[in-house]
């Protein structure tokens, strides 16, 4: 019996650890959500193709152009920033006085024609990316570790601490949560509002970028990973309050957990419905999400 117990333990610590490295995953698409709604009150449905252009982009220039990972890592994150930039120039500015539902079909459109775009360059085919320490697994107490699970950890808090900083601390992040407040009243303090919301759509990319590079090595990547890495993504924010980062993390994380631990202990073939029942519950109990107010605003604390 002893050894039974010893033996479940071990399973559930490994279920665990495979969670967090999924829902860190998810809670990283997540914050790109967020950083665009704070700013917009859009929610952009092309934030997973950010994802799948930052992991197909960097085996692009790390594999088969060898250019050292040093130096591919910043070229893919512009390249997608510029994409987002390009996202916003031609498929939201151009709009006039759009409506919230009419932005968010445009950034549909946008994640279809990207989409398209990521299977003509790249092919059908999945594409890998080596490790960045290898791939020889940690064994801790009988609980096995990918050593590229604790990189993705590492960069979600990275990524976590430089947006609460960016927005508690610089003028320009300051000035994006103006935008978000009142666009009339920004604007008239000389706060160039396109601007800010260019810049939002970019800084978005990026992070979008940044989990594409960092979950190709463990999930390869494909040209049409995005539409369910946006749907768990958006999940997270949903779950753990939309415009919220602390919620995105936690959102992010509890889908995660989820997923391993249902499809570990009870079935793999359950492992989605898992996560939306929780989801539907939550709806239903506290719809603003585990970290939100009754009412979403624009304006969400950090």
């Amino acid at each position: 019996m002893g050894s039974q117990t010893i033996g479940l333990g071990t399973q559930i610590f490994q279920y665990c650890m495979t969670g967090i490295t999924i829902g860190s995953i998810y809670a990283l698409v997540a914050l790109g959500f967020n950083m665009i709604y704070n700013v917009t009150e859009i929610i952009n449905f092309a934030q997973g193709e950010f994802v799948v252009l930052g992991g197909l982009m960097m085996v692009t220039l790390s594999v088969s152009l060898g250019i050292p990972f040093w130096a591919a890592f910043p070229l893919t994150v512009l390249f997608v920033a510029i994409s987002g930039f390009l996202l916003d120039r031609f498929a939201i500015r151009p709009l006039k006085n759009p409506s919230v539902t009419t932005m968010i079909i445009a950034t549909i459109a946008a994640s279809i024609l990207i989409k398209g775009i990521a299977m003509f360059a790249w092919g059908k085919n999945p594409l890998d990316l080596p490790a960045f320490t290898g791939r020889t697994p940690i064994e801790l107490g009988g609980v096995v570790i990918q050593p590229q699970a604790l990189w993705v950890i590492a960069f979600l808090v990275l990524v976590v601490l430089v947006m609460v900083y960016f927005f508690e601390r610089t003028i320009m992040g300051k000035a994006m949560m103006a935008c978000a407040d009142n666009p009339m009243a920004a604007s008239l303090v000389g706060i160039n509002v396109n601007r800010m919301i260019l810049m939002a759509f970019a800084i978005s990319a990026s992070v979008g970028a940044v989990a594409g590079i960092v979950i190709t090595p463990i999930s390869l990547m494909e040209y049409d990973r995005g539409a369910m890495l946006g749907l768990k993504g958006f999940s997270a924010v949903i779950l753990g309050g939309l415009g919220s980062f602390q919620g995105a993390v936690i959102g992010g994380l509890l889908i995660g957990l989820l997923e391993s631990l249902g499809a570990g202990l009870i079935s793999s073939a359950y492992k989605d419905a898992f996560a939306l029942l929780l989801l539907f519950i939550l709806l239903v109990v506290k719809p603003s999400g585990i970290i939100g107010s009754a009412q979403v605003a624009r304006r969400k604390k950090l």
